[in-house]
């Protein structure tokens, strides 16, 4: 194999340097250990300070890594060092790791080294994972064989090796892959939003955002880029975009009159590339609900017809997609209330756009978790102007909540409530509701103040509602 990295031939056998040890860091050492003796020379982790022996370390230890436990000072000299993306590339331990290695990346660009023919990247502040899957499932509907990976959960690394000759990557890539990238070219990439998120990793919002636009920056001839121009964040980018002399699809709900465009005309999802329209499906026909998912499923199908699916197969395939745990997932109804799971939603951006998909509800919304210190005057002025009925604030934000719906800023018969935590606030959100309502947890921050992550907060939203569905008689 003549790829380089590090300034060496991995057939000549790289020094790695692999800096945390969560998923990302975990799948990568596991295959650098598998091809020992080969691709690599060595393979040294620093899985972080607080990290003690365990089953994970004594286990690469004895498939022939090297495991310096205890310290975040790094020792040696590398030809690699990837570094997990939950470390800051402003931090010490990742500073340690640069000063003695010849290149530093994360794992998706390391993985394009070894693999880089036909990559989609995805990226945005929200609605990545969901335009990510909905690319996966129209190519592979479409008979083009694809894998979805990246942040959506299955590192790129781990299907290098049994990657298919000819299949697509569609890759959902965070802020943090993005932002240690240089060579990697994604045939189209997708740019759904950027508004304020991750400050503590990136320092700035500028470097966050600089940081997303890096997924054009090896574009060109012949590449496609679908940029929304409805989120001034991303609109913003628009001319890196064109510069680079990729092809431009201007995503919007309205027709921009670009010559590449995704848009809605006459209710009906439509793809314009490069001059040639194409009609696809109604928006009442997609599974997933709200204006945004309109958006994501005109990206994913700009996407899936810039690689060469179909138009009537990337049509029918919008209409069998179904709606992703815990992002505007029904639940259940139990006396005569709907509740929808909408635990994703980690920033007030993603609330103000799941609050879209109940045009014609009335919501009783739970809000709360770990508080990110989000601006939340505005929001709260377009929430209470929406279809939400009565709002309850719960957990680490809730006294930040309260005052930011406080008089005068909600609107007249918006009803506000607290409780101390998700049990609770479920509880609150049943005696509020009314038959016909919408209980929708979409809760605008992070879950770290009692949960692992927005999985588990989601699950546990569940459990409370099948409670709830018991102790009523089993309602549906």
């Amino acid at each position: 194999m003549s790829v380089e990295i590090g300034g060496k031939r991995l057939d000549e056998g790289i020094d790695l340097l692999v800096l945390g040890l969560g998923a990302t860091g975990l799948a990568l050492a596991r295959w650098a250990t598998l091809h020992l003796d080969g691709l690599v020379k060595s393979v040294t982790i620093y899985p972080g300070s607080k990290i003690k022996p365990c089953a994970q370390t004594r286990s690469l230890e004895a498939m022939g890594a090297t495991c310096v436990l205890g310290t975040e000072k790094v020792e040696g000299s590398y030809d690699v060092c990837v570094a997990s993306p939950g470390i800051s590339e402003f931090s010490v331990f990742f500073a340690s790791g640069r000063a003695h290695a010849s290149e530093v990346m994360g794992e998706p660009e390391f993985a394009f080294r070894l693999s880089p023919e036909r990559w989609i990247a995805v990226t945005g502040t929200n609605g990545k994972t969901t335009t990510t899957s909905l690319i996966n499932h129209l190519l592979n509907e479409s008979g083009l064989a694809c894998r979805a990976v990246g942040n959506i959960g299955v590192a790129p690394i781990t299907a290098i090796d049994t990657r298919a000759k000819g299949s697509w990557f569609a890759a959902e890539l965070s802020s943090y892959q993005l932002a240690t990238t240089s060579e990697l070219h994604p045939r189209v990439s997708v740019l759904l939003n950027i508004t304020p998120d991750h400050l503590a990793w990136h320092r700035t919002h500028e470097a966050y955002a600089a940081a997303k636009r890096r997924i054009f920056a090896n574009q060109g001839a012949g590449d496609l880029a679908v940029v929304c121009v409805e989120d001034a964040g991303s609109a913003a980018a628009l001319p890196e975009a064109r510069a680079t002399g990729a092809e431009v699809c201007e995503l919007a709900h309205e027709d921009s009159g670009a010559a590449s465009a995704a848009f809605v005309r006459d209710g009906v999802l439509t793809c314009r590339l490069r001059g040639a329209e194409h009609r696809l499906c109604a928006a009442t026909e997609l599974a997933i609900s709200g204006a945004h998912n309109e958006l994501n499923a005109l990206a994913a199908a700009a996407a899936a017809l810039w690689v060469g699916a179909e138009p009537a197969g990337v049509a029918h395939a919008l209409t069998t997609f179904q709606p992703l745990e815990h992002r505007i997932e029904p639940v259940r109804t139990v006396d005569g209330v709907r509740y929808v799971n909408d635990s994703k939603a980690t920033n007030t951006d993603a609330v103000e756009k799941a609050l879209t998909a109940f045009p014609n509800d009335s919501v009783v919304l739970l809000l709360g978790g770990t508080d990110k210190g989000t601006e939340l005057s505005g929001f709260a002025e377009r929430v209470s102007a929406s279809c939400v009925r009565a709002i309850v604030c719960f957990g680490e934000a809730r006294d930040r909540f309260l005052a930011a719906f406080a008089e005068p800023t909600r609107r007249e018969g918006v009803e506000l409530a607290e409780a101390e935590h998700l049990a609770d606030a479920v509880e609150v959100a049943r005696a509020l509701a009314h038959t016909d309502d919408v209980v929708l947890l979409s809760p605008a921050c992070s879950s770290f103040d009692e949960f692992s992550g927005f999985e588990e907060r989601g699950d546990r939203f569940k459990e409370l509602v099948a409670d709830l569905s018991r102790k009523s008689g089993g309602s549906r």
